[in-house]
């Protein structure tokens, strides 16, 4: 059973994910909390293992409590929700240890589906997510670019399937290889980049410029 944290400070949010999320024999929202403070203090004595994180909201915001959270030794995986309405938000739930996001109208399937690929650790970004995050955050990457690190061929070529939204599994199957394979790959990948997960490795290669914005706002 993957255990669900709900912290949103709008009842109805919570009460309609709750529905969604409760609805499925294999999820089960174990908590709710109205703002950062109750979730990060709720959250030490009720183990969740994915939280949908909410980024406005009164007494602690989200990125804080992302923080916070991410700081524990048994943190629970993050999604932020959000409308995109302030850019320096996404960048700032990355460094607090967002492990992904969803935008609060997202269709319930994406959501389900979602919670289910962060709490395997598998793609934390899908596609239509990706472009809505370059959209706001691409112009903020910046001139200075880090150095790419020594990857091999093939590191490349999933650090970019990766950007492109790719699961584990499309990757798999992408290269025909097994997704034992890929997960390797994908291991070396965030340690060689330095990325404490497949959020920061996609951020990443925008920054040193393997994979362009462009390149994903024009796809499908």
């Amino acid at each position: 059973m993957i255990r669900v944290a709900l912290v949103d400070d709008q009842q109805l949010v919570r009460a309609g994910f709750r529905m969604v999320i409760d609805s499925q024999p294999d999820l089960s929202v174990v908590l709710e909390a109205s703002d950062g403070a109750r979730g990060v203090d709720e959250l030490s004595r009720t183990s969740a293992d994915v939280v949908l994180m909410d980024v406005q909201m009164p007494n602690m915001d989200g990125i804080e409590a992302t923080r916070r959270l991410s700081a524990r030794n048994d943190s629970p995986k993050v999604v932020v929700l959000t409308t995109f309405e302030n850019d320096e938000y996404v960048m700032s739930a990355i460094s607090a240890g967002a492990s992904g996001f969803l935008l609060k109208d997202v269709p319930p399937e994406e959501l389900l589906g979602a919670i289910r690929t962060v709490y395997r650790g598998d793609a934390v970004i899908e596609a239509r997510s990706t472009r809505k995050l370059l959209q706001h955050v691409g112009p903020m990457l910046g001139t200075v670019r880090p150095t790419l690190p020594d990857l091999t061929p093939r590191e490349i070529e999933v650090l970019e399937a990766m950007a492109h939204g790719l699961s584990n599994a499309e990757i798999a199957e992408k290269f025909v290889v097994s997704e034992a394979t890929v997960k390797t790959h994908v291991g070396r990948v965030l340690s060689k980049t330095g990325s404490r997960d497949r959020v920061q490795a996609v951020v990443y290669a925008f920054q040193v410029g393997l994979v362009r914005p462009e390149d994903i706002l024009g796809s499908d």
